[in-house]
Parts: C-alpha cells; sequence; structure tokens
C-alpha cells in the first residue's frame, strides 16, 4: 500500500486525477493507497462519489487519509477511523501539539511525513519539535521511506524510528505521474478501511516493510526554482494559516477540544 499520495483534486501542486493514480498503482501491482492531499479531503471525496454510482474501481483499497501543515512542526500525516469527519483537519495552521491531542481524541493516528526531508516541511527541522523532542514518542508511526527524500534522510528517519521504537510506513509522496508505484507498505495482513490500518498501526509491528519499489532515477532540478517554490508554498500556507484563525477558533469550540 502506498502510503502517501497526492491527486490533482486535492492538492494544488499534484498533476495526477485520482483514478489515473489508481489504475497506474494497479499495474504496478499495487492493491490499496492512503489519499493524503494537503489540508483537504478533495481527492478521496472525488473517488467516494465515483465508486458510489460506478464500481470500475472498486475492488481497490482507497483509505482517506491527509497532509496536515502544522503551525510549528512541519508536514503531519493523519488517519481518522471510519465514518469519523473533523472540518479542522483542512483547515491548516494548527500546532502539532493541537493536532496530536484532536487527533488522538477522535481515536485517530498520526505520524510525521519525511521528517528529515525539506526544510520547514519536515518535523526534524523545525524549533518546535527539536526543543520538544517528547511530542516524538506520542506519534503512532515514522514515515521512513519517501521517494522525494534524499537517501540520507530517509535512513535518518529509519533511525528515528528504532530509537523511538514506532512502526515504519512508506510512501511515493507521489505528485508526478513517474513517482507513482515507487514506494508503499507491506502489511502482515488484509488492509480494507481505515479501521484496519489503525487497528494495524497500533499493534506496533503489522508492517512488514517499508521500502522502495524501484529505483528513482532523481532528476536535476534548477536549484532556484525549487527554492522559489518552496518559499511560494510556506508564503501560501501562512497565509492560509492566518486566514483561517477564526474559522478554527469556532470547530474549537463547537468540539469542546
Amino acid at each position: 500500500m502506498d502510503m502517501h499520495c497526492h491527486t490533482k483534486e486535492g492538492s494544488i501542486d499534484a498533476k495526477v486525477d485520482i483514478f489515473s493514480y489508481i489504475r497506474k498503482l494497479k499495474e504496478e501491482g499495487f492493491d490499496g493507497m492512503l489519499v493524503t492531499d494537503h489540508n483537504s479531503y478533495d481527492g478521496y471525496r472525488t473517488w467516494k462519489q465515483k465508486v458510489a454510482v460506478d464500481d470500475e474501481l472498486g475492488d481497490f483499497t482507497v483509505l482517506k487519509g491527509i497532509e496536515y501543515d502544522t503551525r510549528d512542526g512541519g508536514h503531519m500525516i493523519a488517519i481518522l477511523p471510519d465514518g469519523v469527519k473533523c472540518r479542522l483537519l483542512e483547515l491548516r495552521g494548527m500546532t502539532v501539539n493541537r493536532l496530536e491531542h484532536i487527533v488522538h481524541h477522535l481515536g485517530g493516528i498520526l505520524g510525521p511525513a519525511h521528517p528529515y526531508g525539506t526544510g520547514f516541511f519536515a518535523a526534524m527541522h523545525t524549533r518546535h519539535v527539536k526543543k520538544n523532542f517528547d511530542i516524538l514518542k506520542k506519534f503512532d508511526f515514522i514515515e521512513t521511506f519517501n521517494s522525494y527524500n534524499h537517501p540520507s534522510a530517509n535512513q535518518k528517519a529509519r533511525e528515528l524510528a528504532e530509537m523511538l521504537d514506532k512502526p515504519e510506513t512508506a510512501g511515493s509522496d507521489a505528485h508526478r505521474s513517474e513517482y507513482v508505484g515507487t514506494a508503499g507498505t507491506v502489511f502482515d495482513r488484509i488492509i480494507k478501511c481505515n479501521n484496519d490500518l489503525i487497528t494495524a498501526i497500533k499493534e506496533k509491528y503489522p508492517v512488514k516493510e517499508a521500502r522502495d519499489f524501484k529505483e528513482i532515477l532523481q532528476k536535476k532540478e534548477n536549484l532556484i526554482l525549487k527554492q522559489l517554490g518552496i518559499v511560494g508554498y510556506w508564503i501560501y500556507n501562512k497565509i492560509g494559516a492566518f486566514s483561517y484563525t477564526i474559522a478554527r477558533k469556532i470547530e474549537y469550540y463547537r468540539h469542546d477540544f
């Protein structure tokens, strides 16, 4: 199962629609995916609406997750139980501590995406996590293989998971077609729904392998354009986090978190 997937419908920087994503994963021998769009469930919703009237892809397991942009702890992958909805997870800008409290309060699980990845997107590069290392002990898993990461970043993530005694997961983090199907997590059981996944992770060692399935030929990137993209996304997130301040407060009080 690919545990880190971005779709065109749900992530502003993704190029692959949910159905093309599924078809390519099936061609590569995968039996499931966890949709983890940035602060959005729109990719998953698109799939859900389609299978409600057309079961063409019904034999493929599609799970509902999210990659949440925290204010101070980088990107986090959060997974809630089946049937549990929480609008707060689509309102970026919560602190990592508040996110952890809410996800666990609702019976879900979470872990840092690419913890040693690029800059402020990565938990281990943020001042908050560096100063409050105990927050990592509260996470349920660590993403230890990410197709976009440098091998040394993935190795550091594996060492972190071993030190914390946490299950390891792997995902392609694919935003473009060539990365779809390049990484995944192998479980020791059949995973058919979010509850199956949550139970497996909570049992701590259900993950048989978290690895790459293909050798990725990293393309040479224009460093200036890459940095501009990183800065641009940082500005986009900061503006979004600020604009959702009132909406987040309303949701906090509505649910009494």
